[in-house]
C-alpha cells in the first residue's frame, strides 16, 4: 500500500512509445527512395504507383514512431531519422542473406537457381561458357541470364531481381563506389580477370611486321574509339599516358562494327581481348610489347550471399573461364 505523497517508481518502458518491428518489404521501399532520390522513381524502379511508396514509408515511419521523410521544395527528403533507419537496414538484409546461405548449405546445394546479368562482352565470353561448364558439373543447378549495363544491373541485384552481376572498372574508375571511394558495402566484390586492349590494324598497315608495338608508335593514326563509356575513358587515357593526344575521328559502339571500319583503313582501334569479334581476314589483332591499357573484370553477389553452395558454384565457374577468355 502507498503513503500518502509517495509514488511508485516506474515502470521500465513508462511514458515511452513502443516500437513495432518494421516490415522488411517497407524497408526495401525506404532503401529505394534513398538510392532513386525521388518517390517516382522509386515507384518505377518497384513497379508501385508513387501513391503506394508515399503510403508504405508513412506507415513505416508511424511503426517506429518517427518522422521518415520531409519537404525539400517540390520533393521529399529523407530525415535524419530516415538515416540511421537505412544503416541498420542494410545490415538486416545482409543478416537475411547470410540466413539464405546457411539454409542452402543446409538443404544441400545441388538444386536451386542463380541469377546472372552482366554486359554484352561478358555475356557471351564469361557467362554462357560458365553456364556450359555448370551444366556437365552441377546438372541439377538452374541459372537465369540477362544483358544488362551496369549502373542498372547494380540496382537489379540490390532489388534482389539478379544474385550475380558481372562488371568491369579501372583504377580511374572505380565503381559501384561507396563512402569515401570504397567499394559499396551492400555487396561482395569477386576480381575474375584483367582484360588487357590490344591494337586492330587494316592489312597493310606499317607496324604490322614490326618486333615491338608501342602504343607511342601510333601517335599519328587516325583512331575509332567507342562511343562513350568506360572503353572510351581507357582508351583515351592510354593514349594520354602515352604522350599524345589521339585523333578520334570515329565513335562507334559495336566491336564487329568498329573491325569493319579499321578494315576499311578508317583508321586503328583499341579493343578489349575479351570480346573477341568474329575475325576479319584483313584486320590484324596485335598484343602490345608493353603493358597494354586493361579493365578488371569482377562478379559482384549481395554481401552475406557469397557463401550460398549455388552462387559459390557460379562464382567458381566464372573465376575458371575468365582465364580462357583473356588468353592471348
Amino acid at each position: 500500500m502507498r503513503g500518502p505523497g509517495r509514488r511508485d517508481a516506474p515502470r521500465r518502458g513508462e511514458g515511452e512509445r513502443d516500437v513495432a518491428d518494421p516490415d522488411l518489404r517497407k524497408l526495401r521501399v525506404l532503401r529505394e527512395l534513398s538510392e532513386r532520390g525521388t518517390v517516382s522513381a522509386a515507384a518505377q524502379a518497384l513497379h508501385l504507383t508513387p501513391q503506394a511508396v508515399s503510403q508504405q514509408i508513412s506507415a513505416l515511419g508511424r511503426e517506429l514512431g518517427v518522422p521518415l521523410t520531409e519537404p525539400s521544395g517540390r520533393r521529399l527528403r529523407l530525415t535524419g531519422a530516415a538515416r540511421i533507419v537505412l544503416r541498420h537496414a542494410d545490415a538486416v538484409f545482409t543478416q537475411l542473406e547470410q540466413m539464405r546461405a546457411e539454409l542452402a548449405a543446409h538443404r544441400s546445394g545441388e538444386h536451386g537457381e542463380v541469377a546472372v546479368a552482366g554486359f554484352s562482352t561478358t555475356l557471351s565470353a564469361l557467362i554462357l561458357p560458365a553456364v556450359a561448364r555448370l551444366r556437365e558439373t552441377r546438372p541439377l543447378l538452374r541459372t537465369s541470364l540477362a544483358e544488362v549495363d551496369p549502373p542498372e544491373s547494380f540496382s537489379m541485384l540490390h532489388r534482389g531481381e539478379t544474385d550475380v552481376v558481372i562488371s568491369a572498372d579501372t583504377a580511374r574508375n572505380p565503381g559501384p563506389a561507396g563512402d569515401e571511394g570504397r567499394f559499396d558495402g551492400r555487396f561482395h566484390r569477386v576480381p575474375l580477370c584483367e582484360d588487357p586492349f590490344d591494337i586492330a590494324l587494316p592489312e597493310g598497315h606499317r607496324l604490322l611486321g614490326s618486333p615491338r608495338l608501342l602504343l607511342a608508335d601510333l601517335a599519328e593514326e587516325t583512331w575509332i574509339f567507342a562511343t562513350t563509356g568506360m572503353c572510351h575513358d581507357i582508351g583515351v587515357a592510354a593514349c594520354t599516358a602515352a604522350g599524345f593526344t589521339p585523333q578520334a575521328s570515329h565513335a562507334i559502339g559495336d566491336w564487329d562494327a568498329t573491325l569493319a571500319a579499321v578494315r576499311l583503313g578508317l583508321g586503328v582501334a583499341l579493343v578489349p581481348r575479351m570480346a573477341k569479334p568474329a575475325p576479319r581476314p584483313e584486320v590484324t589483332i596485335r598484343a602490345f610489347s608493353e603493358r597494354a591499357p586493361s579493365r578488371t573484370v569482377f562478379a559482384a553477389v549481395r554481401e552475406g550471399s557469397q557463401t550460398s553452395p549455388e552462387i559459390a558454384a557460379v562464382l567458381d565457374a566464372l573465376r575458371t573461364v575468365a582465364r580462357a577468355a583473356v588468353a592471348a
